[in-house]
């Protein structure tokens, strides 16, 4: 891997297991359309995202082409890759479905999940406040993505961890910028380590509650241009 220009964000690692780097790079490029710092409807080359993630032009142009499978970007000939709109309904029927999912799912694990397990969630929990007290957005989505996912993996139904990570990857988290300015990420980021100790607390109240209110942020504040 080519050095990493200065500022330039770390390619992420999701999960326990050990990724390619054509995955990893599509994992920081995903990463950056939820967080809004790739714009919709903005056609980006590939020698130009290459040159912002601090690697060559190959493995950008590859993972740029996994994205457009998964509906995320349009190929745009002899120019890059235009990134898709998503539009208003369809950020509500995403956090609709993901409400319906991650909700229930995640107040059962409060009776049935091994505190072990749990616990090894926090470091996940700790970097996305650190992301969100660095204002690293890319940072954030990152473990963000990699705690939620791997609490729902704790659920043994690996389909539902697909489902949700498709969700997730097709969602736009255009205000995080907005909040980040207004001083408020932070507080968001906090509700992972709140979560995980009412879970711990088998407290079936909070966790519906926490689950219920950081949803809330997705769409009511989060995916607001």
């Amino acid at each position: 891997m080519a050095a990493q220009p200065a500022g330039a964000p770390s390619l992420p690692t999701l999960g326990g297991k050990k990724r390619s780097y054509r995955e990893r790079v599509a994992d920081a490029l995903r990463a950056a359309l939820i967080a809004g710092e790739l714009l919709p409807g903005e056609v980006y080359s590939a020698p130009t995202l290459a040159a912002r993630f601090g690697v060559s032009a190959t493995p950008v142009r590859e993972a740029m082409l996994d994205l457009a499978k998964e509906g995320l970007v349009d190929t745009v000939p002899n120019k890059g890759f235009r990134v898709t709109a998503v539009s208003e309904k369809q950020l509500d029927e995403y956090t609709h479905i993901r409400a319906l999912i991650e909700i229930p799912t995640v107040v059962e694990l409060a009776g049935t999940a091994d505190p072990v397990s749990l616990e090894a969630l926090r470091p996940a929990a700790r970097e996305i406040v650190q992301a969100a007290a660095a204002g690293d957005l890319i940072a954030y989505v990152e473990a963000d993505t990699r705690f939620h996912l791997g609490l729902l993996a704790l659920a043994g139904n690996s389909h539902l961890v697909e489902v949700v990570g498709d969700l997730r990857g097709r969602s736009r988290l255009y205000g995080l910028t907005a909040l980040v300015k207004a001083g408020r990420l932070l507080a968001s980021a906090e509700e992972h380590l709140e979560l995980l100790d009412a879970l711990l607390d088998r407290d079936e109240s909070a966790v519906r509650e926490v689950m219920t209110r950081h949803l809330g942020h997705v769409r009511g504040l989060w995916a607001a241009k």
